[in-house]
């Protein structure tokens, strides 16, 4: 059995999941994800290394932080998890820059019971103003605990290339284009993204147009303008793409959405 609920308020998106036989595909967010393992173990590779979270683990994923999921075994997985823009954190703590997880599973109980309290919060639908306070207090607890300030730079040729890619979601992927930008040949420059960000252009490029066609829906409640606005060849594909991702179809998402 597999369920995936969402639910969004103040800013935050809730997920409520139960897995048994789903697996993500390899993806990134541009959030921050921070979930809670209920029941089961979770198992995924995060940047190319095997993860395992098991009961009350609290998982930290930073944004473009690639990963896939699945259950470790036949008896299942729930989870909790949030999803909130690098922006609303700074908010929350009054930090001047982005801060990155140091460890990608941590055991915290307090930490565990803020990200519960807020998912909880969020999946029943609570006054946004409480949501926004549960924020505040799981911001505190992430500060304490678990970031590392020692951000890496992003490699300039990569964060180009991502530009690139995220400014021509409406059309196919023009490799030769983008390697020709950055001086190195198309194959150079697949070796050098998937070095760097753990995923080829090409499963990048397809993530990125699923991220916008769910930043559309969610803002436009139109789930054809998403296909047309991010050349997708109809709702189909688009529903497809956006599974593999999230769980469930892009109607199915909306509608949990309110």
């Amino acid at each position: 059995m597999n369920q995936f609920v969402y639910k969004k308020s103040a800013d935050i998106k809730a997920l409520s999941a139960s897995m048994t036989d789903f697996k993500y595909k390899k993806h990134a967010h541009q959030e921050y994800a921070i979930g809670v393992t209920l029941r089961g173990i979770q198992e995924y590779h995060l940047d190319g290394s095997l993860q395992l979270s098991h009961q009350n683990g609290v998982m930290l994923f930073n944004p473009e932080q690639t990963h896939d999921g699945m259950a470790h075994d036949r008896t299942g997985l729930d989870y909790v998890m949030l999803y909130f823009e690098p922006q609303l954190l700074l908010e929350a703590t009054e930090k001047k820059e982005i801060l990155r997880f140091s460890a990608p599973i941590v055991y915290d109980v307090q930490l565990k019971q803020r990200v519960l309290s807020l998912s909880q919060a969020i999946l029943s639908e609570k006054d946004e103003a409480l949501c926004s306070e549960l924020f505040v207090n799981l911001a505190e607890s992430l500060v304490q605990t678990n970031f590392s300030t020692n951000v890496k730079k992003d490699n300039l040729l990569i964060r180009k290339a991502r530009e690139m890619l995220h400014a021509n979601l409406e059309h196919v992927l023009k490799l030769d284009e983008i390697s020709s930008e950055l001086q190195l040949s198309k194959f150079q420059f697949i070796r050098l993204f998937k070095a760097h960000m753990g995923i080829s252009p090409y499963q990048y490029f397809l993530n990125a147009k699923i991220e916008r066609a769910k930043c559309i829906i969610e803002k436009n409640k139109d789930i054809y303008s998403a296909v047309a606005a991010c050349g997708f060849v109809d709702l189909t594909h688009l529903n497809k793409h956006f599974k593999s991702v999230y769980g469930t179809t892009a109607f199915e998402y909306i509608s949990h959405l309110h």
